[in-house]
């Protein structure tokens, strides 16, 4: 099948790349010439892990092309796939310029039927608008189709190639023939290819996500209530997971959620949810609740030190998860915004997030090659990111390095008995000190 992907963000180049590997003809279209230049020489523009070996592999067999010209891009494409950036305006809202945008443009360039299909995440009523704008030039037959995607930065290859659902939200059964022939690849175990309408599609994943973040909040107070009552969090998640109707995953304590999914889109189901005159109470928590846990080690080290004021403070982590160079609302930014502002200085490592980190705050802190290059000579070492390199360190050569045997870790990296054991200071979230 040919396939436009209009966008080369992350959710396009990914879609893109996978589209392609099961042989269909993919043209990818960015207004970025630049961009479409480096992309169309090898050069992946995005960390994904997985990712660049699919997208050279494709690129050198001719199976996916990128172009600045829309005109070109859906000329012989039946598949027109929107994947651009929607991104929250100030009151949460989803700022969907970009896809009504090319949508008036498609409009003027349409000659014969397409499926056009919103692969961004869009609030409910995005299809109908998008139709609308078509329509405003063009009078012939197409589809609009919902398809959100649910790809998790880190493993997002593995969660196209081998989905556990995919949802499809369209008006015809031509265009719920046409989607069903395109995931067929994809779905050969049997997983699900679900039917709906189009507004019904577009909330499957705003309710999704923010059921997810909703979990994250709930076991981070959990957490907090765990210090105050004297529990251990970690008993607590393992004792609650083990229950089938709630499951083991995204129960982990920690500093936050962020990243470009979960943050935008609690927010846009909120202010979708005020449009219709609803009051969100369980949302609106979630985002107090998660807005304050970015915070949860600061009270620790205000505790710990007098004042960090002329302290250098290494930290190891900057993106909002490991695996993945997205820094959109990780908790380490604020942190450092935070510890900035108490007179600290700052020394960070990441293994995939500094060049973005660069480009954002480049003058704050100060950038180092390696995880022990950041502790050397620092007083104490904060983890905000749970990275696999993480995990197995050398604590003899940790407290060598630092100038106090001090760790606060965002992320419960390290068995408390080992911290204990190894003479490490070592706060974490949800679990009793160790001193």
């Amino acid at each position: 099948m040919k396939i436009a992907v209009v966008g080369t963000g992350y959710v396009g180049l990914v879609s893109g790349t996978c589209f392609a590997e099961t042989g269909n003809e993919v043209i990818c279209v960015d207004i970025d010439q630049s961009k479409v230049d480096r992309l169309s020489d090898g050069q992946i523009t995005i960390y994904e892990p997985g990712l660049e070996v699919l997208f050279k592999r494709n690129l050198k067999e001719g199976r996916l092309t990128f172009t600045k010209n829309l005109d070109e891009a859906i000329k012989d494409s039946l598949v027109i796939f929107l994947a651009l950036p929607t991104p929250p305006g100030e009151d949460g809202s989803a700022d969907l310029r970009y896809v009504l945008g090319v949508a008036k443009n498609l409009g003027k360039i349409l000659t014969d039927y397409k499926v056009i299909v919103d692969k961004s995440t869009v609030p409910v009523g995005t299809a109908d608008k998008v139709k609308a704008a078509i329509q405003e030039n063009f009078k012939g037959d197409f589809d609009v189709v919902s398809n959100p995607e649910f790809l998790r930065e880190g493993v997002a290859v593995d969660d196209f190639m081998k989905p556990d659902r995919v949802v499809i939200g369209a008006e015809s059964e031509k265009a719920f023939g046409i989607m069903d022939e395109l995931y067929a690849p994809y779905v050969r175990q049997g997983n699900p290819v679900m039917h709906m309408d189009t507004r019904s599609a577009e909330l499957t994943k705003y309710a999704a996500n923010s059921f997810l973040a909703t979990k994250i909040s709930f076991m981070n107070e959990i957490a907090r209530l765990c210090e105050l009552l004297g529990a251990d969090v970690d008993m607590v998640r393992k004792g609650v997971g083990s229950d089938d109707r709630i499951g083991k995953r995204f129960l982990f304590p920690g500093i936050g959620y962020g990243g470009s999914c979960f943050p935008k889109d609690v927010k846009a189901l909120v202010h979708s949810a005020s449009e219709v005159n609803y009051d969100f109470k369980i949302l609106k928590a979630v985002e107090f609740v998660n807005a304050d846990q970015k915070k949860a080690l600061l009270p620790k080290i205000d505790s710990h030190y007098n004042s960090i004021e002329g302290k250098t403070i290494a930290i190891w982590g900057l993106a909002f998860k490991p695996n993945t160079d997205d820094i959109r609302e990780a908790p380490a930014l604020e942190m450092i915004d935070e510890l900035k502002k108490r007179g600290a200085n700052i020394k960070v490592y990441d293994p995939e997030a500094m060049l973005n980190v660069k480009n954002l705050i480049s003058e704050k802190v100060e950038y180092c090659d390696s995880s022990y290059e950041t502790i050397e000579g620092a007083d104490f070492l904060i983890i905000a990111t749970e990275w696999p390199e993480f995990r197995t360190p050398d604590f003899q050569k940790i407290k060598d390095k630092l100038k106090e045997s001090v760790i606060f870790d965002g992320r419960n990296l390290f068995d408390l008995a080992l911290m204990k054991k190894h003479g490490f200071t070592y706060y974490s979230i949800g679990r009793s000190t160790i001193k």
